[in-house]
């Protein structure tokens, strides 16, 4: 049977979105003790000013910072294990930035991003970009991610991650996606409608899951549940950029 539901690609993120989630990562940011501190921050007092596109620019940001956090300690042991860190020409306050961008790069397999011709440049971002390029063309980086999963035994980025966030961010992934419908803006019928041209079959409950399916909520009419595996691709849908449908 075609679907038309597509898998999305790794290709990066706008200018923006780096910036509002390295000034998130700079707040929430595990605070080490001095004498096991591998890399400096700048000052956090005062509040940051984020500019959020829209709703979906806002939950990537947040959703890429933290990220950041769940590996911060391996995306500080790299940045020193690769001598990426420590770098004079980049103050203490862009360390977030360079962290949160490493952390995409990885993700990406080191891979370059996509830049759009209307898309606003940051010239912070593009500093930090073009250097860390510097250290992917040498292999340095993913050296220094090689060398950390030997060191560990881990065999994967996952295992490197604090061993009780892996098993919460086990059991969240195996949880089905709840969704409400936002009714102001749109009906039950529509949004089936909607799902129906993406591929999406409706069935009766969630034991009758196969991945391209959903239910409705057998007590709240307004809730549709969705399998965990389809969690990305449902975020990028113009039912959520739009706010027609909200993630519980």
């Amino acid at each position: 049977e075609k679907r038309t539901v597509t898998h999305i690609e790794k290709n990066g993120y706008p200018d923006s979105i780096y910036m509002n989630a390295a000034k998130i990562f700079q707040g929430i940011r595990t605070e080490k003790n001095k004498d096991t501190i591998l890399v400096r921050y700048g000052d956090t007092s005062e509040s940051p000013v984020m500019t959020f596109k829209d709703e979906q620019s806002r939950r990537v940001s947040y959703e890429l910072a933290f990220n950041a956090l769940k590996y911060q300690g391996l995306l500080e042991e790299m940045l020193v294990d690769s001598k990426t860190y420590p770098c004079y020409s980049i103050p203490d306050e862009l360390t977030s930035l360079l962290v949160v961008m490493l952390f995409d790069l990885q993700d990406r397999k080191f891979k370059k991003r996509k830049i759009f011709d209307e898309e606003e440049l940051v010239a912070e971002v593009q500093e930090i970009e073009n250097y860390l390029y510097r250290y992917i063309c040498k292999n340095k980086l993913a050296g220094a991610l090689a060398r950390c999963r030997i060191k560990y035994d881990a065999l994967s980025i996952e295992y490197l991650m604090p061993e009780t966030i892996r098993k919460h961010e086990q059991r969240a992934s195996a949880l089905p996606v709840c969704v409400w419908i936002n009714t102001f803006k749109i009906s039950l019928e529509d949004v089936i409608r909607h799902l129906e041209m993406k591929g999406l079959r409706k069935v009766e409950s969630v034991s009758d899951f196969d991945h391209y399916t959903y239910a409705v909520d057998q007590h709240c009419h307004d809730v549709l549940v969705f399998p965990s595996s389809l969690r990305e691709e449902l975020l990028n849908l113009d039912l959520f950029a739009d706010c027609k449908l909200l993630l519980q």
